[in-house]
């Protein structure tokens, strides 16, 4: 059964609130509760239970050492997306989806390059020596490419995952996603197609705390993943060295022989063949 705490906290949040009922998406049908005032009241049992379906697949992804890449432009989703993967250190897109960032990493890689080489530049005060009107445009440009970029300047390869708020809004991104085959976590509003994500969340993609909530819940999963993670690497280690001084054990024993004296060259043939 789903926490009931979870419920009450997606209930305060207003994740229950669907779209009006003329925006539907009959493949919403199974994820809706009622419909009140011309509006779809979304099950928030299915919600909490989905929710930690997804977020332990997210802890599940972490663990192995993979990477999240949260998408989220519409203005009340931005803030919320840029704090949740700052605070898991994952990386984020709050500002227009720049097309070919999945499709066409490489492209991308060399502007991301290109953003670092200038922040290199004035870092080191290279800027000071240049004419005002040149460093005041190179300063606007390394504005306008972290507004672009920022939230996955460090992203070296391809993330292992995706967390969407609003798909239908997200659908170049989703497309993408689908395109290279990574698996695409999201919330879903009731006119959303459920069938296009692989763990869809259902809830309400238009209310500040509803996503807030849900995207903390993501961002909590990636830190529980890497603490797991953390934790398995002490015993991979042992496991390893346990190895290694079996091994070594072997070697170091002494193979009788018919005269009773022992002969590891012996022991080394035998091993050999």
């Amino acid at each position: 059964m789903p926490d009931t705490v979870s419920i009450k906290k997606l209930l305060e949040s207003g994740a229950h609130f669907g779209h009006q009922t003329s925006r539907w998406h009959p493949a919403m049908k199974r994820y809706i509760f009622t419909k009140r005032d011309g509006i779809h009241i979304i099950d928030l049992q299915q919600t909490a239970s989905m929710l930690e379906e997804a977020c332990q697949y997210i802890r599940e992804v972490v663990m192995e050492g993979g990477k999240v890449l949260f998408v989220g432009t519409k203005k009340q989703a931005q803030e919320s997306v840029a704090e949740a993967a700052t605070r898991c250190g994952m990386y984020y897109v709050n500002q227009r989806w720049i097309g070919g960032v999945l499709t066409n990493f490489a492209t991308i890689q060399a502007r991301i390059d290109y953003l670092v080489r200038l922040e290199d530049q004035q870092a080191r005060g290279e800027f000071n020596r240049l004419p005002k009107k040149e460093a005041l445009k190179l300063e606007k440009e390394i504005a306008k490419l972290n507004r672009q970029m920022g939230g996955f300047k460090e992203m070296t390869g391809l993330p292992s995952v995706i967390f969407i708020v609003d798909p239908p809004k997200e659908k170049i991104a989703l497309a993408e996603a689908k395109r290279v085959g990574i698996p695409v976590v999201a919330i879903a509003d009731t006119s959303c197609n459920p069938a296009e994500i692989d763990y869809p969340i259902p809830g309400n993609d238009d209310a500040i705390r509803a996503v807030r909530l849900i995207c903390n819940k993501i961002a909590d999963a990636v830190i529980e993943g890497r603490s797991n993670q953390d934790l398995m690497l002490p015993e991979e280690l042992q496991k390893e060295t346990s190895e290694i001084v079996e091994t070594a054990t072997v070697f170091a024993t002494p193979v009788p022989t018919p005269n009773g004296k022992a002969d590891k060259e012996g022991q080394i043939e035998n091993l050999n063949g």
